[in-house]
């Protein structure tokens, strides 16, 4: 699998680290039922994802990457500051 890099261009997938689902964090007054889902709930979906990597053999950018878990299509990749 080969990730675009926003700063790099395209590279290798070895030269990433997967850092997790890109989630939203709750507004810090949003309650203990909030933080405790978004600490220690996830989904495993089959189809679309936003996770997080960084270019750690790389440039060290940190990226959000959109993909398919069902065919590995990398659709979209972002800086983590310009994502949507």
């Amino acid at each position: 699998m080969r990730f675009r890099c926003p700063i790099c261009g395209e590279r290798d997938l070895r030269e990433f680290t997967y850092a997790g689902v890109a989630l939203e964090r709750p507004a810090e007054d949003a309650g203990n039922a909030a933080w405790e889902a978004y600490v220690h709930l996830r989904d495993n979906p089959a189809g679309e994802t936003r996770d997080l990597w960084q270019h750690s053999s790389g440039c060290g950018a940190w990226i959000v990457v959109t993909r398919d878990t069902r065919s590995h299509e990398v659709t979209s990749t972002e800086l983590v500051g310009e994502a949507s």
